[in-house]
């Protein structure tokens, strides 16, 4: 594995109903960040009272050094893939962050900057399980995060996971890095497009 990039902190938070896996890839992004690239990470979770349609959540933070907050206060990258959590978590994002979405589930995003795929139609038709939801958006988010090695986290993902769902798991995080590649190009290009837009709005703010 390459040289890591350092980190001053990165804050994620997966977003979305209960039913579609977000503590699950909570913890297995929270453990491959720490335990398969060596950054420091916290990851806590949050969610309604139904275990399945009720509001759901889980956050990531990652640094270099230790972290002194474990919650987070300023997004970096928000998924959201519910209607719902895009319209409640939107504004704790950073000027600078990315947003990406459920193309099909959030249909009304509250801003034209975003990123959108269609995960839960993907689970469903490509990998024919809708419980592989969670694993096509580990790996949308794998290449989105700049400082995130593929090898590390397939990795990390088999080593959360029974041998007996390894296969089909592999398959679908395959899938959701290569649909993001395709579909969103270089992620370093990304992020440095998102920062200097935050800092022209800042500059003619001021």
């Amino acid at each position: 594995m390459k040289k890591l990039p350092q980190i001053d902190r990165f804050e994620i938070r997966l977003s979305g109903t209960g039913g579609q896996g977000l503590i699950t890839l909570g913890r297995m992004l929270g453990y491959a960040l720490a335990m398969g690239h060596g950054y420091y990470a916290t990851q806590t979770q949050s969610y309604g009272p139904e275990a399945r349609g009720g509001s759901s959540r889980a956050d990531v933070v990652v640094s270099s050094k230790p972290i002194s907050y474990p919650k987070t206060e300023n997004l970096d990258l928000l998924v959201a893939l519910s209607q719902q959590a895009c319209n409640s978590y939107y504004h704790y994002m950073k000027r600078s962050g990315i947003l990406l979405v459920d193309s099909q589930l959030v249909q009304q995003p509250p801003t034209n900057v975003y990123l959108g795929l269609p995960f839960t139609e993907m689970a469903t038709k490509k990998i024919g399980n809708p419980m592989a939801l969670n694993t096509i958006v580990l790996g949308a988010v794998t290449h989105l995060l700049p400082f995130a090695d593929v090898k590390a986290m397939r990795s990390a993902l088999l080593e959360n996971l029974p041998q007996k769902i390894h296969e089909v798991n592999l398959k679908a995080f395959n899938l959701g890095l290569k649909q993001a590649r395709q579909t969103f190009g270089d992620a370093s290009g990304l992020w440095q497009m998102v920062e200097a837009e935050a800092e022209s709005e800042a500059d003619f703010s001021d």
